[in-house]
């Protein structure tokens, strides 16, 4: 790992080193966490492409050269030699049936069979040496990776534009949702292919990070974020983000899901802006009656029932909102069940194992000393017939019995 600890970010961490920064908590993942080793060839390195062709073959010569020969790029429609260069390099290039890049994520990876994904943009602006630090939290049981561009971003990285926008989608992100990711817009993401079908997504376009980070808070997906660097676009390559039209989007967006993920903020919202708007209404209808006597009969009516009807969707968002929470808390308790279930299940079936190795040697050895004892008893005596017929022949019992 690299000497800055990746701060993570999670509904329910699983290792705990918490520490308090300001008015935000944040966890870091524990150094003496149990870990295991994920094998390059584990990992399929996720390139979503449209016109990149300028920077799409260094990028998979750096995977390629660090060990990683999975590269699967998708190209959304290019008019360059994107698709050539991607498979001049060793990449598997598929080539996704519609637009944008929430869409080519969707498609592509249901033909991943690794269980780790690292994902990100094929324009060169990403340190493929940061891989190791996105893939570690993966180790140490997380199931999602975001790597922060703000931790080391050079200074012509991004325009000045963007970066605000950056920032204001992250501070809403974090308004709406209640979870700080640092980075959410990042492009550099390490998921489990697990978790990422656990997810619900229809993003077709740039909202696919957002998506991811709502959903990652939505289902209680353990996510970490990491320090990654951050270069300028190469001149030579151009971007196909709007700033300003996808920025707009991408806030829609965050207010959209918050509908599912956040209720009462969603319902909140629009009923405080109902009764806002009435009571405005309605003061301004006194201030006449009072002012010139004069009454506005239509436009009392009218904040009447602005004001009503954002009492009810307060009272709708209250109670979505505890119904969402009941539903969290109930899937949570599901999957701990299974999650019970299916460890017993592995015990017993270790149990199993071991009782049947035992309980074989131990029959075998039983057995033997059985057989070996009973030999001589099972020798006829001389001078005795063993033919059941002769009258000589008596029973155990009889001479007992005698």
């Amino acid at each position: 790992m690299t000497d800055n600890d990746s701060r993570v970010h999670a509904a329910e961490p699983k290792t705990i080193d918490g520490e308090t920064h300001g008015e935000r908590a944040s966890t870091t993942v524990s150094t003496d966490a149990e870990t295991r080793d994920i094998s390059t060839h584990e990992v399929c390195i996720l390139v979503p492409t449209l016109n990149e062709g300028a920077t799409i073959g260094d990028v998979i010569d750096d995977f390629r050269t660090r060990g990683y020969p999975n590269v699967l790029v998708v190209d959304g429609g290019s008019t360059d030699d994107t698709k050539a260069v991607a498979r001049d390099h060793g990449a598997r290039v598929l080539v996704q049936s519609g637009e944008g890049k929430g869409q080519a994520v969707r498609e592509a990876v249901p033909h991943i069979d690794a269980p780790y994904v690292l994902m990100l943009d094929g324009d060169g602006t990403y340190d493929p040496a940061d891989a190791e630090t996105m893939l570690e939290p993966l180790a140490r049981g997380y199931d999602h990776v975001i790597g922060n561009r703000f931790a080391d971003m050079d200074d012509d990285a991004m325009r000045a534009l963007n970066g605000v926008g950056n920032r204001l989608i992250n501070r809403s992100f974090r308004v709406i949702h209640g979870a700080d990711y640092d980075d959410i817009l990042s492009g550099y993401r390490a998921f489990t292919t697990d978790s990422f079908e656990r997810l619900s997504l229809d993003s077709d376009g740039f909202t696919i990070e957002t998506e991811l980070a709502v959903e990652c808070v939505k289902h209680g997906v353990d996510t970490a974020v990491v320090p990654v660097s951050y270069s300028a676009r190469p001149a030579e390559s151009e971007t196909n983000l709007h700033p300003i039209a996808d920025g707009g989007t991408i806030i829609l967006a965050l207010y959209s899901l918050a509908k599912t993920n956040n209720p009462l903020f969603y319902f909140g919202s629009l009923g405080t802006a109902g009764i806002a708007a009435g009571g405005a209404v309605a003061s301004y209808v006194l201030w006449r009656w009072f002012q010139y006597g004069v009454g506005h009969e239509i436009l009392a009516l009218v904040s009447a029932a602005a004001i009503l009807l954002g009492v009810q969707l307060l009272m709708f968002g209250v109670l979505s909102d505890m119904l969402v929470t009941l539903h969290r808390e109930q899937r949570r308790r599901l999957e701990q069940i299974t999650r019970n279930a299916d460890v017993q299940g592995v015990e017993s079936s270790h149990r199993a194992g071991h009782s049947h190795e035992f309980g074989t040697e131990s029959d075998s050895e039983t057995t033997t000393e059985t057989g070996s004892a009973a030999e001589p008893e099972s020798e006829p005596k001389p001078g005795t017939s063993t033919d059941p017929t002769d009258p000589t022949v008596t029973s155990e019992t009889d001479r007992r019995g005698e």
